[in-house]
């Protein structure tokens, strides 16, 4: 009697599986503890068998195409019977492996980890803080499933999901002479005391230029690399400063006046996913405890 036809190609499928989640055809062979040789004969054969090419070698690693991504979403509810198949005695601890800016990590998300992995306890936490630039990097070489970042970033292989949206502030101390307005703009900036984001953010340029069209000139004290750094220093009495409330209003509501800043400034907080692996369920359980916790603030809403 001949094979069915799924059974015929299982090694074939395993090979794919195991290329989707290492890379590369060393990593797949050690994975299933067969040669580089036997890994690149079955995806061979299965392309050969489909028409149509699973891998694009990338930077020495095999990047899938679509149509592997498709396949290997199809495949799900194959391997996932041969899990229960093998019956494993003891439950598997899944992993998130999560990274995120500084002022989104410190504080906002380290809360939130703690409450998910309480309703959660069959998954494990990986949390990385590191720049916007390492969160892409890192969805991209597949050292993370999920990343949480202020920045979009256009990137072939990284796909970017809308999460938040908020306008500008001016936060202050509460003292301020600004800090009874109802909004404040451009023009009230001028001689007023300021901390200012370092020259590598965005939103430092796109604020000097509404600066320049107001022809304000704030007093620059201190430059800082994140956020909470300025909301920090702006509570230590230094000045003010133009931010992203979400999530700093959160934590230092008690401590500073915020108050809108009349401007067209806009920030997105993202999640941002493979867009060549499937997602995982503890990331895709992640956001969406994200999404139904984050607390109501009156600056930023669900985008």
């Amino acid at each position: 009697m001949a094979k069915p036809k799924t059974w015929h190609s299982l090694p074939e499928y395993f090979a794919l599986r195991a290329l989707m989640q290492t890379g590369t055809t060393t990593g797949a062979a050690h994975q299933l503890g067969l040669s580089q040789s036997a890994i690149s004969r079955s995806v061979a054969s299965l392309e050969n068998r489909l028409g149509t090419a699973l891998f694009e070698r990338e930077a020495g690693r095999l990047r899938p195409t679509q149509e592997a991504v498709r396949l290997n979403l199809r495949l799900d509810p194959l391997f996932e019977a041969l899990d229960r198949i093998d019956g494993q005695t003891e439950p598997v601890r899944e992993t998130l492996r999560l990274i995120a800016p500084p002022s989104y990590a410190h504080r906002f998300l380290v809360a939130q980890i703690s409450s998910f992995l309480d309703m959660n306890p069959a998954f494990f936490v990986s949390f990385e803080v590191n720049t916007s630039d390492e969160v892409t990097r890192g969805i991209l070489d597949d050292r993370f499933d999920l990343g949480i970042s202020g920045v979009e970033q256009s990137r072939a292989g990284v796909k970017t999901m809308p999460y938040r949206v908020s306008g500008a502030v001016c936060a202050m101390p509460t003292d301020h002479p600004l800090a009874m307005r109802d909004r404040v703009g451009p023009a009230d900036l001028h001689g007023q005391d300021m901390i200012a984001l370092t020259r590598r953010h965005v939103r430092r340029g796109q604020l000097e230029r509404l600066l320049h069209q107001a022809r304000a000139t704030p007093r620059i004290v201190a430059e800082v690399s994140t956020s909470f750094a300025a909301a920090d220093l702006a509570r230590e009495g230094l000045g003010l400063t133009v931010i992203n409330p979400f999530p700093i209003y959160h934590y230092r509501a008690g401590d500073l006046a915020f108050v809108p800043f009349a401007s067209d400034l806009e920030y997105r907080s993202y999640f941002l996913v493979s867009e060549t692996r499937p997602m995982t369920r503890p990331a895709r359980a992640f956001m969406r405890h994200l999404r139904l916790n984050t607390p109501p603030d009156p600056f930023s809403r669900k985008a």
